[in-house]
C-alpha cells in the first residue's frame, strides 16, 4: 500500500474530510506524471505530489471548493498561452502564469465523512434490518449511546429503554430521532419525557414513510427513507471549512490561497503574497 493510500485509509477511519487528488494526464515538461496523487486537508495543507509549487496553488484553491460543495471536479491546469488538452466538457480550466510549461489534468474527489447513524436495539429484527440496509446506503453506524455528531438515531428497542435512549440522543444534539413504535405508544413515550417544544420536534414518534410496510425489512426501509429525505432536505455545507483568504501574486498575477506556508513578504509596511518563493524573491529584489 502506498503512503497516500494509507493516509486516505487513515483519514477516512478518523472521519476527517479531505480531497483525494489524482493526476490523470500530464504534458511535458511538467514534473507530475499520471497516477501521482495527494490528499488536501480542510486547512489547505497538501500531502503527496500532484505537481510543483505553482501547480499546488491551483490545486489547493480548487480542492477547497470541492470540500464546500461536495462535488467532484476535473481540474485542468495550463501554463499561460499554452495549447490546451482536447476539449473535455465539465472540466474547470485555470491558467497558471507561473507554471513552467506543460499542462496537467487532475481529478479531485472530495472525501466527506459518511452520515453517522445511531441504532438502539440493533439486535431486534427491525434494528438488525436497519443496520443491514444502512450499510447498503453508505451510512455509518455509531456505537450504542455514543450519539455525539450523529445525523439521526433510530430507536428500535421495542420498549426496552426507549426513554433513556431518546433522552441521550436529545442531549447529544441529534437533530432527528426515529422511534419505531405505534402512534399510540409513541405519543405516550414522548408525553412521559416532558420534552420542550424544540425537543419534541426532533423526535418522530411513529418513524418512517408510509409505504404499507409489513416485514421487518420493509419497516427498516421506510424508517431510513425518512431519514435520507430529511438529510437531503437540510442540505448543509458538506464541510464548514475555514473561510479562504486569497491574494494576487504581484509578479505572475496568480490568485493564491493564503495559508500558513504561503510565501509572503512585507515591503514598505505592506504584506504581499506569492505563489512560490521564486516570485517572492524576484519581488523583494526589485523593491
Amino acid at each position: 500500500m502506498t503512503l497516500i493510500a494509507e493516509r486516505v485509509r487513515e483519514l477516512t477511519g478518523a472521519r476527517q474530510p479531505f480531497v483525494h487528488a489524482t493526476v490523470v494526464r500530464a504534458q511535458a515538461p511538467t514534473s507530475a506524471m499520471p497516477g501521482d496523487d495527494a490528499v488536501i486537508l480542510a486547512d489547505g495543507s497538501i500531502e503527496g505530489f500532484v505537481g510543483g509549487v505553482c501547480a499546488e496553488t491551483s490545486v489547493r484553491a480548487a480542492a477547497l471548493d470541492t470540500l464546500r460543495d461536495g462535488n467532484t471536479m476535473l481540474l485542468r491546469v495550463l501554463p499561460d498561452g499554452a495549447a490546451s488538452f482536447p476539449d473535455a466538457p465539465g472540466a474547470q480550466v485555470v491558467v497558471n502564469p507561473c507554471l513552467s510549461g506543460g499542462a496537467i489534468e487532475i481529478f479531485l474527489r472530495p472525501m466527506l465523512p459518511r452520515p453517522l447513524i445511531g441504532v438502539a436495539g440493533a439486535t431486534t429484527p427491525i434494528g438488525a434490518a436497519v443496520v443491514t440496509l444502512a450499510g447498503f446506503l453508505d451510512l455509518e453506524i455509531t456505537e450504542p449511546m455514543a450519539y455525539a455528531g450523529a445525523s439521526a438515531v433510530v430507536v428500535a428497542g421495542l420498549g426496552r429503554d426507549d426513554e433513556q435512549v431518546i433522552r441521550a440522543a436529545l442531549d447529544a444534539g441529534v437533530p432527528l430521532i426515529s422511534l419505531v413504535a405505534s402512534r399510540t405508544r409513541g405519543a405516550a413515550v414522548l408525553d412521559s419525557l416532558g420534552l420542550t417544544a424544540e425537543e419534541r420536534a426532533r423526535v418522530r414518534p411513529h418513524a418512517g414513510i408510509d409505504i404499507g410496510a409489513r416485514t421487518h425489512q420493509e419497516i427498516a426501509l421506510s424508517v431510513l427513507a425518512e431519514i435520507v429525505r430529511e438529510l437531503r432536505a437540510s442540505s448543509p455545507e458538506p464541510v464548514a471549512a475555514a473561510p479562504t483568504r486569497t491574494a494576487i501574486d504581484p509578479i505572475c498575477g496568480m490568485t493564491v490561497v493564503i495559508g500558513e506556508g504561503t510565501p509572503h513578504a512585507v515591503v514598505d509596511g505592506v504584506e504581499h503574497w506569492f505563489c512560490c518563493a521564486g516570485c517572492r524573491d524576484r519581488f523583494v529584489a526589485a523593491s
